[in-house]
């Protein structure tokens, strides 16, 4: 199984969750062992996606190099993880992502305009091979060995639209697009306006997240899954996974994980080559039809 990239140029414009104004943002394809590098065309930086450039995980994974960064990248590259590219330039004119509607599926349809190129070097893995865990408290997130590409996160509020949901999901890029990718980013209207009043959130509405009061959604629309909630918080660990530099082969778990917790598992993961491996394409015959189904 090949790199792969996308196949045209292809663009969008949308506003930015905390600054509130308007972000247009260019995908472009790259050619193989390039990775997935972001620019920032405003001020001339490019930022290769890689866990030492993550500089802040408070509420959204945020990358950054020579002072500058750009905020919100894990809605994007969760899409990104799901259609299988390698190699890709992310260029944007401000120092974040559009928010679009809050999910991923709008990533999911530019990427599906986009199409996808094969390219001539063979696509790199990264096996889990021992159970690596970060805590924080009752909070864990967790890698562990597995054949296929898992996630398994429960979340636990104390709200009454909320409350305790877990969902498995065996990775595949036609189950993403349907169970996982249309599920908003959430949150409660007391942090939205905590945030406003420090200058953040400035784009947030109901066109863009579930939001929430003390008893119910705000959204005259309501929810488009039962447990919306635990699938977005899937949707983000993918994203947050992408910065291995690779695709993993494993299991992810998390109970009331977060985008800390996920970079700090990442960090713990290549502290100990023990922990993984690097396998390249060709690999197993029957390894290779399971995993390329997935991307199919």
């Amino acid at each position: 199984m090949n790199q792969r990239t996308i196949a045209k140029r292809v663009e969008l414009t949308g506003i930015g969750l905390h600054r509130g104004k308007p972000v247009k943002m260019i995908l472009e394809p790259l050619e193989s062992d390039s990775g997935i590098v972001f620019y920032r065309r405003d001020v001339g930086v490019t930022i290769p996606l890689m866990p030492q450039n993550v500089v802040n995980t408070t509420m959204a994974t945020v990358i950054g190099k020579d002072g500058y960064s750009i905020s919100t990248i894990e809605h994007l590259m969760s899409a990104v993880f799901s259609f299988g590219i390698d190699n890709l330039r992310i260029s944007v004119d401000a120092d974040e992502i559009p928010i679009m509607d809050g999910s991923s599926i709008s990533f999911c349809m530019l990427l599906e305009e986009a199409g996808i190129k094969e390219l001539n070097k063979g696509k790199k893995f990264i096996r889990i091979k021992k159970v690596v865990e970060e805590t924080d408290g009752k909070k864990f997130v967790k890698l562990m060995p597995s054949k296929d590409i898992e996630f398994e996160f429960e979340i636990d509020f104390d709200h009454p639209i909320i409350g305790n949901q877990r969902y498995s999901f065996n990775f595949s890029k036609k189950r993403y697009i349907s169970e996982i990718a249309k599920a908003r980013t959430f949150g409660f209207l007391h942090e939205v306006q905590y945030l406003r009043s420090k200058g953040l959130a400035l784009g947030g509405s109901l066109d863009n997240a579930i939001v929430l009061d003390d008893k119910k959604i705000l959204n005259s629309e309501g929810l488009r899954f039962e447990n919306e909630f635990v699938r977005h918080k899937i949707l983000d660990a993918i994203g947050d996974m992408s910065l291995f530099g690779g695709w993993f082969i494993g299991k992810y778990q998390s109970f009331a994980g977060s985008h800390k917790l996920n970079h700090e598992l990442t960090k713990k993961l290549f502290a100990n080559e023990e922990n993984f491996e690097i396998i390249e394409s060709p690999i197993q015959k029957q390894e290779v039809l399971s995993i390329e189904r997935v991307f199919a």
